[in-house]
């Protein structure tokens, strides 16, 4: 049988932690076989870590992880190396707001075997009319800069081949903040298997979402440097 990580960084979310917890943990417990929930806290200032632990006293296949905080794209990285060296067969990475829905995961699993990668399209998504703008620029500057065509390159719903990551993300830079975008670019540029399924995409269901129009601005003035260079990187090593 396999054995699934699934994988969920957390910044201050006091407010939906427990929630995120009861949703994910019955998806590991149902599979077995040391299926783990992974929620790596990333130097939150509540007390998401605290609540974390609580939790954990009651469910042996959650593992809570902290660490400094580094930022979103760190933080998966760092789930996923963790994930990796645990032994899992299988990585799913999601996110901590509550924006998604755990019901859909098992469509993604019952067609694990035949992709690399099977990852979330967002469609009809409510989380407001400037996410949708990045993530429509995004993919233009995307078919730019690499040459691929990527229907929803950083949604945070994504089943993956644990060896076929581990393979991949050597071409990653250490603490990329978008890491999630270079997954599917890699993907994208080698060929690889890679399977779209629409899936739910909420408000966040507490708490205050951490990113702006001024942020998004400068992650974007950066990315697109780290995109070019990236990409001669990629150009030498696909």
């Amino acid at each position: 049988m396999d054995k699934l990580y699934i994988v969920i960084p957390a910044y201050n979310e006091e407010e939906n932690i427990n929630s995120v917890i009861e949703d994910w943990y019955p998806i590991v417990e149902r599979i077995g076989n040391g299926s783990k929930l992974v929620i790596i806290d990333d130097g939150s200032k509540d007390s998401t870590y605290n609540m974390m632990k609580k939790a954990a006293e009651t469910k042996a296949a959650f593992e809570p992880v902290t660490k400094p905080n580094g930022g979103h794209g760190a933080t998966v990285l760092y789930g996923y190396h963790y994930a990796i060296e645990a032994g899992a067969d299988y990585v799913f990475q999601t996110d901590s707001d509550g924006q998604t829905v755990p019901e859909e995961f098992w469509d993604f699993w019952n067609i694990r075997e035949q992709y690399d990668m099977v990852i979330g399209h967002r469609k009809g998504r409510q989380d407001g009319i400037s996410r949708k703008v990045v993530t429509k620029v995004l993919k233009v500057v995307l078919k730019l800069c690499f040459g691929v065509t990527i229907k929803d390159a950083n949604t945070p719903f994504r089943l993956m081949k644990a060896k076929t990551l581990s393979e991949n993300m050597k071409l990653i830079p250490e603490d990329y903040n978008l890491s999630n975008v270079m997954v599917s670019v890699i993907y994208a540029k080698k060929k690889l298997p890679v399977k779209y399924l629409p899936v739910t995409f909420r408000e966040r269901q507490g708490g205050v979402n951490s990113i702006n129009i001024k942020k998004i601005t400068k992650i974007g003035k950066q990315a697109l440097k780290d995109f070019l260079r990236i990409n001669k990187i990629l150009a030498n090593n696909i």
